[in-house]
């Protein structure tokens, strides 16, 4: 970003750490009163990270190296240990495993979604077929959410998360599911996202959506960040080690 940009996401000095309990203790230290042994693990360790409004980052790194972590400390889900988090506006997030109803149908998941959004009950209405043949459910989006797929899920979720503009859009992994065509679409979705000066961080095992999405990647290893810059370098570096 410029010195000019104005600033949608600011990280300085992020921490995130998580307890991990043994829920499998030896019967004599439950006789004896003893709790469960407590692991601390740090999951982000002191994060800088500045993104513009507008910009599209992506964030690469294996497992654990505290990818999701970041995405969701961002939204306000998890609490930090340390450091400032300071966004423009609530992101919106866009994972697999995103909650949604699934004793609901798809169409209903869709009005209740769209509701949350902020709009009135007739502007939802209205929506609510545009968003459901975006999903390309066909007749399943009548069913109960409980019997898709991951793949029909996450289809689902996009559709709604992506519906309207949001300023700050968190994606991780969400574009990794489904088949090519509905892979393509989202893509021309977060495309018009971003013309829209929408601010994107893709977290992503494709190396290629992200060098495909993003000007901008980062390189996340054990909490740290251990490269920011353009995607091309990033990803040289990243693949070569």
């Amino acid at each position: 970003m410029t010195a000019a940009t104005p600033t949608a996401i600011r990280c300085i000095g992020v921490e995130v750490r998580y307890t991990v309990r043994s829920y499998r203790p030896l019967l004599r230290d439950l006789l004896r009163g003893n709790a469960p042994e407590a692991t601390t693990v740090d999951a982000l360790r002191g994060v800088d990270l500045e993104v513009g409004v507008g910009e599209s980052v992506g964030v690469v790194g294996p497992n654990g190296s505290g990818k999701t972590t970041l995405l969701q400390a961002m939204t306000g889900v998890l609490p930090l240990a340390g450091g400032e988090l300071l966004v423009r506006s609530l992101p919106t997030f866009l994972g697999v495993k995103a909650a949604l109803r699934p004793r609901s149908t798809g169409r209903s998941n869709i009005r209740i979604g769209l509701l949350a959004q902020g709009l009135r009950r007739d502007e939802a209405e209205a929506m609510v077929s545009e968003v459901a043949a975006f999903t390309d459910l066909g007749s399943a989006i009548d069913r109960p959410m409980e019997t898709y797929s991951s793949g029909m899920r996450a289809r689902l979720h996009f559709a709604i998360a992506t519906a309207l503009t949001p300023d700050i859009l968190l994606v991780d992994e969400a574009l990794a599911v489904g088949d090519r065509a509905f892979r393509e679409r989202s893509a021309r979705r977060l495309d018009e996202h971003r013309a829209a000066a929408g601010t994107v961080l893709l977290v992503s095992h494709n190396l290629a959506e992200v060098r495909r999405s993003c000007g901008r990647t980062v390189w996340l290893q054990e909490g740290r960040i251990v490269a920011d810059g353009p995607t091309d370098e990033v990803l040289r570096d990243y693949e070569a080690s």
